[in-house]
């Protein structure tokens, strides 16, 4: 990521904290997957299975948290301060608390934290890519607050529906534990209780949809800045 691309101390501190959070660990779990003796193993929390997922998680968070800068430098905007923060601390909290330090297994709803987090962050993009569209010169109409707001809640639920799809196909062809239907201590969990983790998720997504999408009409309607980016032209104006 260029560094003129990170604004302000926070969200670099934050940047680079995770970043180095998903790179160190990589050669301890490669030794575990190699060492590990599967006879060892006295609860699910300590399979392979769980090392492997870290590490992917790991591989898949040095890429993810660079997506931010690659959309900006593609279409040329600069990504509010709060907003970038809070993708980094998400990415911080589901990737190296959650999955390395084992966080889903020994803090109670810290799943169901994620997904409210992550469900108003996906909402809170949507926002901020139809306002950037909503400023094209060439556009016939633009979508008033209220489609927007509609916009952004169905566009979260989206990307929710598609994790869990997600989670459901890395459990399934690779022996993940993504759904958590294996407990801390090693239970495999059948029928209504292994669906259980999964329809909450759906609902919390659902609540942080609903508001992501209200705040986001409420910060185009009053042109707020908490979410609107800032065009590159426009910020070559403004200091002009």
């Amino acid at each position: 990521m260029r560094k003129e691309k990170i604004k302000g101390a926070l969200p670099k501190s934050l940047y680079y904290i995770a970043l180095l959070s998903f790179i160190l660990p990589i050669g301890y779990l490669v030794f575990r997957i190699i060492t590990l003796k599967e006879p060892e193993i006295s609860a699910g929390l300590h399979s392979r299975a769980d090392y492997v997922l870290m590490l992917l998680e790991c591989i898949l968070g040095i890429f993810v948290i660079h997506i931010p800068s690659i959309i900006s430098r593609q279409f040329k905007f600069e990504i509010p301060g709060l907003l970038y923060g809070l993708y980094i601390l998400f990415l911080y909290c589901a990737i190296f608390l959650g999955e390395v330090r084992s966080f889903y297994y020994l803090v109670p709803h810290w799943d169901d934290f994620l997904h409210l987090f992550s469900s108003m962050m996906t909402g809170f993009f949507a926002v901020m890519v139809i306002t950037i569209l909503n400023r094209d010169e060439n556009l016939v109409f633009r979508l008033s607050p209220f489609f927007v707001s509609l916009f952004a809640f169905a566009f979260s639920i989206t990307i929710g529906a598609l994790w869990e799809l997600y989670e459901y196909a890395g459990d399934g062809l690779f022996g993940l534990n993504m759904q958590k239907f294996i407990t801390a201590n090693g239970e495999i969990l059948s029928g209504h209780d292994a669906l259980t983790d999964t329809m909450q998720d759906i609902a919390v997504d659902m609540f942080g949809a609903l508001i992501s999408s209200v705040t986001g009409g409420i910060s185009v309607k009053y042109s707020k800045r908490w979410l609107i980016p800032t065009l590159k032209k426009e910020d070559i104006s403004s200091k002009s």
